[in-house]
């Protein structure tokens, strides 16, 4: 049972991470292009970047919950690093909840604002390069998570850098 709740931790993680990380990180730049000339085409790459954010990041609370099922079952939920990644996930979560995805709401709304031309004016200019350093913050805590799961310090089985 642990091996295929592992398989199922990992396999969420790479389907359901990876593609918040990726629109997350691409979301900015699309933002930009969008309220510099917000035609029909920028718009709607803006719009789909926020869907995907947002469904997968609704799916992706299978991760941490499918992650404390397979340390319970490890019996490693009192180790150091299993307690430091839950508390980095929930960072990593908290970034996305409460900076991310309001600030891709934010692009969103300004865009569906009519006229176009008054977009670019509702979102102050700033507001793509902070997008932009939130989804680096939440890929960055995502990848230590990473890296403590493969290293887990002081496990017998760890990879041990």
């Amino acid at each position: 049972m642990t091996a295929l709740l592992l398989s199922l931790h990992v396999l969420a993680a790479i389907l359901t991470v990876g593609p918040v990380a990726i629109t997350a990180s691409m979301f900015p730049r699309a933002a930009r292009q969008a309220l510099a000339a917000p035609d029909q085409t920028n718009t709607a790459a803006v719009r789909l970047l926020h869907r995907v954010t947002r469904v997968y990041a609704v799916v992706g609370v299978a991760v941490p919950v499918l992650g404390y099922a397979t340390g319970a079952s490890l019996g490693v939920l009192s180790d150091a690093w299993l307690i430091t990644s839950m508390v980095l996930t929930a960072a990593a979560a908290a970034v996305l909840i409460v900076l991310v995805l309001p600030g891709q709401r934010r692009v969103v709304a300004a865009l569906d604002a009519l006229p176009p031309a008054v977009a670019a004016d509702s979102v102050e200019q700033g507001a793509a390069r902070r997008l932009a350093m939130h989804a680096g913050i939440f890929n960055l805590l995502w990848a230590v998570v990473v890296v403590l799961m493969i290293y887990r310090p002081g496990s017998t089985t760890g990879a041990g850098l």
